[in-house]
């Protein structure tokens, strides 16, 4: 199949500079950057959300047992200003 589109210009020179350096037609450039915009994008379709984000996740220790349960008391203990 053959398209035709319109880039930035300076799409244009980095594909010229890629192609010079690798030894690759222009259309050998494009090629590989769709292969790999496909490959990553699919990957993601597949995932759910939370995969998404996973990596920004983490766990944090407060040394409070009872956290999760009595999480408002904390709260306002806090807010307060009395201590732990």
């Amino acid at each position: 199949m053959q398209l035709t589109i319109r880039v930035p210009e300076e799409y244009g020179e980095k594909i010229n500079s890629l192609s010079k350096r690798m030894g690759l037609k222009k259309s050998d450039v494009i090629r590989i950057a769709l292969k790999k915009f496909f490959e990553e994008n699919e990957k993601e379709v597949n995932q759910y959300p939370f995969k998404k984000i996973e990596s920004l996740l983490g766990v944090a220790e407060s040394g409070i047992k009872d956290l999760g349960h009595r999480h408002r008391h904390y709260l306002i203990r806090k807010i307060r200003g009395g201590s732990k």
